[in-house]
């Protein structure tokens, strides 16, 4: 069944090595174990062993060190690199480091085994290990099992260049991940350009992309840059892709088929030297069935999904995310603080609407405002009770109102505005955006009648047909 291939297993664990040597034995493997990176490195040496499973941390030497020396002594030789240590460091350096999987412990023994099977499966190809970022100073944060699988995915991209999506609710870290993706892989010495779509005027998208020529419209005095350009030999992040026109859509779809483009009121290709990483808080499918996002974009641009989880997700985060929240604020400035215990509790017991974001604006405020040295329980309660919607007249937490809702949009708007792009006809933007979701609102619950729809809108029957024809919306008769 398996030929009696060796695996050499090396931690300093008496528990594991018997786990693991009992459990790849009953599977009819032939194993070496020891609790001495000296030892692992004599039998890789002497030509033993088909696989190799190594711990990080061991008396006499660190796993991951020996990772690339295995890899040059012998290319053929897979390495599973397992660890307590589960932080996105590990993740990142097992991988560069030439390694063919990184186990965070505890882990599975089905999944062990599955590995096994697959490095001793896959092909003798060498692995050239490249070169490492500054691993202790990555931006995730979490030992959750949800953020492991989020590391491992990252890890591996950091060798690729294939285009990613990433998908999570507003204060996630999509941006945080995007970066990851760059500063730790194969383009980290290019630039890193990120645009957010739903803060550009839909009719600016396409000059910001891919730039424009002078006189190409009123105002276009002189060449623009777009992003495309500016990021070449990096990485272009499309923040909001699901915000993004249709006819952009059309142009990055030919940008992705072709590798080229041109400016506005140009003529002349320009190759796309970009990785692409996109993100989105909404549906995309549902906005393919919508009609408001072209479905071969779609498929174009989730090469690799990557969902990233809600903090209510991963609630055993909430200790390190705070810590670290808290060692960030007294690097800006702020004094050092501390969370009782009970305070922890109280952080666990808050719904996090606004995720890893909403943590890190109330640890800044606790260390910004509260003059004690250890944070209690009260002044957690007292921060969060501002953050809590007023509950109704049946208990539950009532709802934001259309202004408060609106008022939130409009911040985050103004606040991605940090490269001073000039903010145009936001009076009309504002209007179209309530606007467009009304009407297609009112046109679903008549099921497609328009008489009906512009009834309940207190609308004259051709004001709304001539909004349908402007807004662009789909109106199916007998729509549920």
């Amino acid at each position: 069944m398996t030929d009696a291939r060796t695996i050499l297993i090396a931690d300093d664990d008496r528990a594991i090595r018997t786990v693991l040597s009992q459990a790849l034995g009953r599977s009819g493997y032939q194993v070496r174990a020891t609790s001495s990176a000296a030892t692992l490195w004599r039998w890789v040496e002497d030509g033993e062993g088909d696989l190799v499973i190594t711990d990080v941390v061991m008396p006499d030497e660190n796993g991951l060190d020996l990772v690339p020396r295995i890899r040059r002594v012998r290319p053929e030789l897979r390495v599973v690199v397992m660890s307590a240590q589960s932080t996105f460091a590990t993740a990142v350096k097992a991988t560069q480091r030439g390694a063919f999987e990184y186990l965070p412990k505890p882990f599975d023994l089905k999944e062990l085994l599955a590995v096994v099977e697959r490095a001793l499966a896959a092909p003798a190809e060498p692995v050239v290990p490249v070169q490492e970022g500054e691993g202790e100073k990555l931006p995730l944060v979490g030992r959750s099992q949800a953020m492991q699988e989020i590391y491992r995915t990252v890890a591996r991209l950091t060798t690729t260049d294939l285009t990613v999506m990433i998908t999570g609710e507003s204060g996630t870290g999509k941006e945080l991940v995007a970066r990851a993706l760059h500063d730790y892989g194969k383009r980290r010495t290019g630039p890193f350009v990120a645009i957010n779509m739903a803060a550009i005027p839909r009719e600016l998208i396409e000059a910001e992309l891919f730039g424009h020529e002078r006189g190409a419209f009123t105002g276009a005095l002189n060449r623009g840059i777009g992003r495309f350009e500016q990021a070449a030999g990096g990485t272009l992040f499309l923040d909001e892709i699901g915000d993004m026109p249709p006819e952009a859509q059309t142009r990055l779809l030919r940008v992705l088929q072709e590798g080229e483009f041109t400016t506005v009121g140009g003529r002349q290709p320009i190759k796309a030297n970009v990785r692409i990483v996109a993100a989105t808080h909404r549906d995309l499918r549902q906005l393919i069935r919508q009609g408001l996002f072209r479905e071969d974009l779609f498929y174009r641009l989730n090469v690799v999904p990557i969902r990233l989880p809600p903090l209510r997700e991963r609630m055993e985060d909430i200790p390190l995310l705070a810590r670290h929240f808290l060692d960030r604020a007294k690097a800006a400035g702020l004094p050092g603080k501390q969370l009782s215990t009970e305070a922890m509790d109280a952080l666990k017991g808050h719904a996090w609407p606004g995720n890893a974001r909403e943590l890190e604006n109330l640890m800044r405020r606790l260390a910004a405002l509260y003059p004690q040295e250890v944070i209690g329980a009260d002044a957690v309660a007292a921060e969060l009770a501002e953050a809590v919607q007023p509950a109704g007249p049946d208990g539950q937490a009532q709802p934001a109102t259309l202004e408060q809702a609106v008022e939130r949009h409009l911040q985050t708007f103004m606040a991605a505005h940090k490269d001073g792009m000039p903010v145009r006809d936001l009076y009309e933007r504002v209007l179209a955006e309530v606007e467009r979701p009304l009407l297609r609102l009112a046109l679903g619950a008549t099921r497609g009648n328009q008489i009906k729809a512009a009834a309940m809108l207190g609308l004259n029957r051709n004001t709304l047909r001539k909004k349908i024809r402007e807004l662009e919306l789909p109106v199916v008769r007998g729509l549920s």
